[in-house]
């Protein structure tokens, strides 16, 4: 008897990279933006929002807001005047959001979520649910893209070695190839980082910028592993739990 074909498994580090990527059929896609859309959409779900609308478009964004809903939207790191929340994974951990709808509209992970639905199944992974997602997606069949939302459709450091940490458990079940370099890239940069994430992460061009908007104090918790189970996946237009 032969063993099954494997499924293939490509990260894509920038959303404008998109059309050239080899899955295009049976796919789940990850959203990762780690810095800090999907680790805040997470934290939001496992503190039982009941679902999150993620809106690349600030002018939908404010619509949502006039019609009552709740708001979380940044642009570069900082909250807009409108909204109800920014973007850090603490604003959603104090009740606040429980049993209710949230809209979500981040500089780059909203619009890499946009992109994403176009191509397969999207869910979102962040390094607090990492464990979760891997066997959740162990459990599909399907081809995995996982799309680093990068910083402005370039590369990004916070996402790559993530996205490295996700390939390794993912080729640990011998049911996926990596099938493109840039998944090579992002295992070979996740095994230089992950002996001390904090001082590689010091490198990336967004924890400055978070730094210098004072509101880097998610930023040990961006990195905790595994601190939930739960897996967003989008549902008719919205993320609720897989």
């Amino acid at each position: 008897m032969t063993n099954p074909k494997p499924l293939a498994l490509e990260v894509c580090f920038s959303p404008q990279l998109i059309p050239f990527t080899g899955i295009k059929t049976n796919v789940a896609v990850v959203v990762v933006d780690i810095l800090r859309a999907t680790t805040s959409i997470i934290s939001a779900v496992a503190n039982g929002v009941e679902s999150v609308i993620a809106v690349s478009d600030l002018e939908e964004a404010k619509e949502y807001k006039i019609k009552g809903y709740l708001v979380a939207a940044e642009r570069d790191g900082s909250i807009l005047e409108f909204a109800d929340f920014g973007n850090s994974a603490f604003e959603f951990q104090n009740g606040k959001i429980a049993g209710k709808p949230l809209v979500f509209s981040t500089t780059n992970g909203t619009v890499a979520v946009e992109v994403g639905q176009k191509l397969g199944e999207v869910v979102l992974g962040g390094f607090s649910n990492l464990s979760a997602l891997a066997q959740w997606l162990a459990c599909k069949d399907k081809n995995v893209l996982v799309l680093c939302s990068g910083w402005k459709n370039t590369f990004c450091l916070e996402d790559a070695i993530f996205s490295g940490a996700l390939v390794e458990q993912l080729l640990s079940t011998e049911l996926f190839t990596i099938t493109c370099d840039s998944a090579f890239a992002s295992l070979d940069l996740w095994k230089v980082a992950k002996t001390d994430v904090m001082a590689y992460i010091e490198k990336a061009a967004h924890r400055e910028r978070l730094r210098q908007l004072g509101v880097d104090d998610v930023l040990g918790f961006s990195f905790q592993q595994d601190t939930t189970t739960v897996v967003p996946v989008l549902k008719e237009g919205r993320f609720v739990r897989a």
